[in-house]
């Protein structure tokens, strides 16, 4: 619609996506107006989703009342939250204006962080941490689809890793704001004041997003006509279908009996499992290594620097080299496996160093989620069904978020046996189906191949103009004979 409003036809926009130099150019102009305003949201995620970890470092314990049982309960109902909201925000945002939407949901999650100063008891926090999962639900599921509107499928994984990776700075920059919060004294709750002052920060920022993240390509209103157009004929390489703010429900439905779907499911609950026990009980890990508050919080900062390395060095080879995700996804599992053995088997107080070295080495299965994360906006055609297959995806980050801090048990601190053979066996899990995944990948790659082959002779009598209208069409991957998938 867009490009026929503006009488540019298919030869046109073929010449605009010929040109190299005009194309880096543009991929410059939306790494640097785009990219950042993702990257700073995720990284305010982090720090306010862990918050809470920093919180109980200090006096949160004591002063609401809670305890090690009650506080594994924190992230279960985050993630309950998230589970329940993250698909009705999907379907609003394809309805409306997905940037809009963000906006309002960053304001309001902030608004509810810095609630969570005045709970006082279990009920107070849970009810905050429901919120908050309510109002954090929509934003990866958003970005995964922002990236996958302005990129090709073969420079998502970096940019993806690019937003992903500010968890790592996000860790980083939250270990110094506690440390300096904690600094301040005066007789003011170190905890209350985290959750305060982040709190306002994330709202502030959330008005920076609703001004200037656009809601898609056409709306953009920094980038001109051709430009635009530009961006619409790049889309059509990936033929992975355009934005349409029609629900198509048969496209839910082959995305529920998609088996690729199935496994991406299955893959990303495992590693959540991981992230769940992990992400919320790191710091308590180090803390059954250093007793000084201010010592654990400094400590944690490393860890972010690590998860920043492990996760732009694996997206790099994912964006660097075709067809390699479902092998970077396993590899990156391996430093995780040794890194849980150190923290499990070696004694805090002989082996420290060893143990927080551990704990700096097992961040490194975020890579994993990270592309996986990404698979269902560059391997699934149609719209709809790419919306679904997302929200598919974050319903097993969810469930995985709420099922792994069960496995780390309040008696077993600080070394958390069971926690530990968790994380193992959905390392050996993981490994298993990356490796079913990457050949159903392969034999449906095969099958299309040969398929091609008989239907040459119809391609070639269609025409240049008729295959560039079907490719911008929004077509399914099954339905679209031409596409093919990343390994």
């Amino acid at each position: 619609i867009f490009l026929r409003q503006h009488n540019l036809s298919p030869e046109y926009v073929q010449q605009l996506v010929a040109d190299d130099d005009a194309l880096k150019k543009l991929l410059r102009r939306i790494d640097m107006t785009v990219l950042p305003l993702l990257c700073v949201t995720y990284m305010l995620q982090y720090v306010d989703k862990q918050a809470l970890s920093y919180a109980a470092v200090f006096d949160l314990f004591t002063d609401a009342h809670i305890n090690g049982t009650q506080y594994s309960w924190f992230p279960s109902i985050f993630y309950l939250a998230y589970l329940l909201a993250e698909y009705p925000w999907s379907y609003l945002a394809q309805k409306t204006q997905l940037a809009k939407v963000a906006g309002i949901c960053i304001m309001l999650w902030g608004s509810v962080l810095m609630l969570t100063a005045a709970s006082h008891d279990f009920i107070g926090m849970a009810v905050c941490r429901f919120l908050l999962g309510v109002f954090e639900a929509p934003i990866t599921t958003f970005f995964v689809m922002i990236v996958a509107q302005w990129y090709t499928r073969q420079e998502q994984p970096f940019r993806a890793g690019a937003f992903y990776s500010c968890n790592g700075l996000g860790s980083m920059v939250g270990g110094i704001l506690t440390y300096g919060i904690g600094q301040i004294g005066g007789g003011f709750p170190v905890w209350k004041s985290i959750f305060l002052m982040l709190g306002g920060v994330t709202a502030l920022w959330g008005i920076v997003i609703i001004l200037f993240l656009p809601d898609s390509i056409i709306s953009a209103r920094r980038f001109s006509v051709d430009e635009k157009a530009a961006l619409i004929g790049r889309a059509r390489l990936a033929r992975t279908g355009v934005i349409s703010h029609k629900i198509r429900m048969y496209q839910i439905w082959e995305a529920l009996l998609d088996p690729q779907i199935h496994l991406l499911f299955l893959f990303m609950l495992l590693n959540a499992t991981i992230n769940g026990g992990v992400a919320n009980f790191g710091k308590l890990i180090i803390k059954g290594v250093v007793s000084d508050p201010f010592k654990t919080v400094l400590l944690g900062i490393p860890q972010g620097a690590f998860s920043v390395f492990w996760i732009l060095s694996g997206t790099f080879l994912a964006s660097r080299f075709k067809n390699v995700n479902t092998l970077v996804m396993p590899l990156y599992l391996v430093p995780t496996v040794v890194g849980v053995l150190m923290m499990w088997l070696m004694d805090r107080k002989t082996q420290a160093v060893g143990v927080l070295f551990g704990y700096y080495l097992c961040g490194s299965f975020v890579t994993s989620l990270v592309l996986c994360m990404q698979m269902p906006a560059m391997n699934l055609g149609g719209y709809t069904k790419r919306m679904t297959g997302t929200a598919a995806v974050f319903l097993a980050i969810c469930v995985g978020n709420i099922v792994g801090p069960h496995a780390f048990l309040d008696e077993e601190a600080p070394t958390y046996a069971t926690g530990c053979k968790v994380i193992l066996g959905c390392c050996a899990g993981q490994l298993v189906v990356a490796m079913m995944l990457r050949w159903l990948l392969i034999s449906r790659n095969k099958q299309r191949d040969a398929m091609s082959v008989d239907r040459v002779s119809a391609t070639a009598k269609m025409g240049e103009i008729d295959a560039a209208v079907v490719e911008v069409t929004d077509q399914t991957d099954f339905e679209n004979p031409k596409f093919r998938y990343v390994l």
